[in-house]
């Protein structure tokens, strides 16, 4: 006897037991093992997918929010810019037509109740 071909004959007598259905058993476990691994990550994706709409939704009604804050403040500017723009032209029209001491009375009266105004807030 040749010694080489023993120790193949060692292995093929090592296999020669193993049927094609337990072949077919150990893939078959390691489907199933691979399918629950599928699963785990869809269900880690399925999750993550669900977070990213609950946070493109609060994203969106911030957004809302803040461009209906944006309009309104954008009003209350219009309307400012209204009233100051006929205050600048009373002035106008006061010290056009008044004499230089009703002039400085106005003025000085005007400065003082914004500084009274600026030092309430304060």
């Amino acid at each position: 006897m040749n010694p080489r071909r023993e120790p193949r004959g060692g292995r093929s007598a090592l296999f020669d037991g193993i049927e094609e259905g337990g072949i077919r058993a150990a893939s078959s476990y390691s489907h199933e093992i691979n399918e629950h691994e599928n699963e785990r990550a869809l269900e880690g994706l399925q999750d993550r997918v669900i977070l990213l709409k609950r946070l493109s939704g609060d994203i969106n009604e911030e957004v809302d929010t803040h461009n209906r804050m944006l309009d309104r403040m954008g009003n209350d500017m219009d309307s400012s810019r209204g009233i100051l723009s006929g205050t600048m032209d009373r002035f106008k029209t006061v010290f056009e037509t008044k004499s230089s001491r009703r002039m400085l009375t106005l003025v000085a009266s005007f400065v003082g109740v914004f500084l009274v105004i600026y030092y309430l807030t304060r």
